[in-house]
């Protein structure tokens, strides 16, 4: 790892195992963009292996200013090395076509990373990460498990998601203290959810903001409907597919009363 120090504040665990970072390299199918962006790269362990798939457009973003001299160190072919926070990134930017992103992403900010996916689902066409294994379970999470929630909606509804492999803790420096999951997400076809996404976004949100309520009193709770019969409202948020809850969105567009 050379004089690169783990930062608590940064949430960094520096993966050492080689063999899982290849496997991870190899999770992005390469199909359907020429550029790949990697969130993080830290040491590079994951970066060697990505350099190897020889992407017409591969490119990092990195926060930690002994990370990004240690890369342009020890990585010269890195086409470039972006300095800052994804979070604050202006990918258009940066990547005018459809592009791949992948990393090993901080715990604590991986669910805001997939946020901004989702934000740019449009030319984020696959996604691969490493994060905490809840987090990654929760995403890939099918209507009616205790683990499906906001994110499994929002990110199901655009994209395909699958949970490849779970990582122990002690391949990391310093080991967590939780076990990480690995995630493929890949675009659908949808390019129009036949509602207003907007509100899509709020009902969803809405349902599971008191999830062990059903939904007539979660949705009461945030919009002011002149009807409040919905056929699915004795069910709790955690039982509805995308489908139903795009359904549902529909519905209280014609039934909410919109304040002034």
């Amino acid at each position: 790892m050379g004089k690169i120090h783990p930062k608590k504040k940064l949430g960094q665990h520096f993966l050492r195992d080689k063999s899982i970072a290849a496997k991870i390299a190899n999770t992005l199918t390469g199909t359907g963009y020429n550029s790949v962006l990697e969130i993080g790269p830290g040491t590079g362990v994951l970066t060697s292996f990505l350099l190897e798939r020889k992407f017409n457009d591969f490119r990092v973003i990195e926060i930690d200013n002994e990370s990004v001299h240690f890369l342009r160190e020890n990585f010269p072919e890195i086409k470039e090395i972006i300095r800052g926070d994804f979070l604050d990134l202006d990918i258009d930017r940066f990547f005018p076509d459809k592009m791949a992103v992948i990393g090993n992403f901080p715990y604590n900010i991986s669910s805001q990373i997939l946020f901004k996916v989702l934000k740019h689902k449009d030319k984020i066409i696959e996604a691969c990460g490493m994060l905490q294994k809840e987090v990654a379970e929760r995403i890939c999470a099918s209507p009616g498990s205790k683990a499906y929630g906001i994110l499994s909606v929002l990110l199901q509804a655009y994209y395909e998601t699958e949970y490849l492999f779970t990582v122990p803790e002690h391949v990391f420096v310093p080991p967590p203290k939780v076990k990480s999951g690995v995630i493929r997400l890949k675009r659908n076809k949808i390019t129009d959810l036949g509602c207003n996404e907007a509100l899509f976004i709020k009902t969803v949100k809405a349902g599971f903001n008191q999830r062990r309520k059903t939904l007539r009193n979660s949705i009461k709770s945030a919009f002011i409907l002149k009807r409040e019969d919905y056929k699915d409202f004795n069910l709790r948020p955690e039982q509805l597919s995308v489908e139903q809850f795009i359904e549902l969105t529909n519905w209280i567009e014609n039934q909410r009363i919109l304040s002034e």
